[in-house]
């Protein structure tokens, strides 16, 4: 087995430690060691970086493209036919791409990231089909939310097939464009919707999105999408709750202008109660990620509420020495907690003395 060096450091801590207490043979410790090896230098996330560097440069040189006039005049010359055409022509074009990346995966397996990215291309060009697939079909009502869907099950369809977590990610993208804007016209495109404007919609998308993730276990053909989807299930839930603690369930910036802060503190204290519930989560089920969301948007919830209500009539040392001492009291119930545990654990006590 190969591995990097922080792994490979944290194996042989492990494997001395072992070692030292005696707890396996020294045959046993040599056998442990040659059983792995540590690369030098981590090659899977410069292939990783450099290709999404590559993306964004993809990007960068079509919006070039597009701000040229001259450029763009002569696109326009070129590819002066109807929307109908155009959307077949990319269609099939992404077909292609597909194939071709299909038949390369079959060939290198191992070329991961090369291969996700040919997969990214067809999207584009799927991206760019359905968009003039809509040119096409417009008749002016503005129900332009039934593209997004399509995309959803175009994308969604693709990934299951392609086994691609990439493309299901903007399968998952495409479903909250088409949520949002279906909402809109739905509503003639007011402020609410069911009495919720914006934000407060999509908390109920993310949680949405969230709670289907965790049954995605149960399903084979969708376990290796769960956690994909859990992680923009909670991307989409706490950004949401993040606007809703700054905005409230305001319709309109002349509202929001006349709303007291006092009045937007429950929204607040929301968002604080559900950072919080992940982080327990996460400590409990050893959840990473939902104790990364919740730790990183309880800072921000935290930041936030500082800048609206404090930071002109309090000192900023206060605001900060308040956080330091909650953190502090957190931490040393986490030791006490961590130490009880422990001492279950090992009855020798952490000085490795019977106590």
């Amino acid at each position: 087995m190969i591995f990097n060096k922080a792994q490979g450091k944290f194996l042989h801590q492990v494997i001395d430690q072992w070692a030292d207490e005696q707890t396996i043979p020294p045959e046993t410790v040599d056998l442990l060691r040659q059983s792995f090896s540590i690369h030098p230098f981590d090659w899977k996330k410069l292939a990783k970086y450099s290709f999404w560097i590559a993306i964004i440069c993809l990007f960068i040189a079509v919006a070039s493209v597009l701000a040229d006039k001259t450029l763009l005049a002569l696109l326009t010359l070129i590819f002066g036919v109807p929307d109908g055409v155009r959307s077949l022509g990319l269609a099939l074009f992404a077909a292609g791409v597909f194939y071709f990346g299909i038949s390369r995966r079959r060939r290198k397996p191992n070329r991961v990231f090369s291969n996700e990215a040919i997969f990214f291309l067809g999207v584009l060009l799927c991206a760019g089909s359905i968009f003039f697939l809509g040119k096409a079909l417009d008749t002016g009502s503005g129900h332009f939310s039934l593209l997004f869907l399509l995309a959803t099950i175009v994308y969604g369809t693709l990934g299951l097939l392609l086994s691609s977590r990439l493309i299901w990610v903007f399968s998952i993208l495409s479903l909250g464009s088409w949520f949002g804007a279906e909402t809109g016209y739905v509503s003639g495109w007011g402020a609410y919707y069911l009495g919720m404007n914006y934000p407060l919609r999509f908390v109920l998308f993310g949680l949405a999105l969230t709670g289907a993730s965790c049954a995605f276990g149960k399903f084979p053909r969708l376990a290796g999408f769960r956690h994909s989807t859990y992680v923009l299930g909670l991307l989409h839930l706490f950004i949401a709750l993040w606007i809703l603690s700054i905005f409230g369930n305001y319709g309109d910036i002349h509202g929001w202008y006349r709303a007291r802060q006092i009045e937007l503190l429950h929204w607040g204290l929301l968002f604080a109660l559900v950072a919080v519930a992940a982080i327990v989560y996460g400590l409990k089920q050893d959840d990473y990620t939902s104790r990364a969301f919740g730790i990183t948007f309880l800072f921000i919830n935290l930041y936030t509420k500082y800048f609206e209500f404090f930071w002109d009539a309090a000192h900023k040392a206060v605001f900060f020495l308040i956080i330091a001492v909650s953190f502090w009291l957190i931490g040393s119930h986490a030791e006490k907690v961590w130490n009880l545990e422990f001492l279950k654990w090992n009855p020798s006590g952490p000085d490795g003395k019977m106590d």
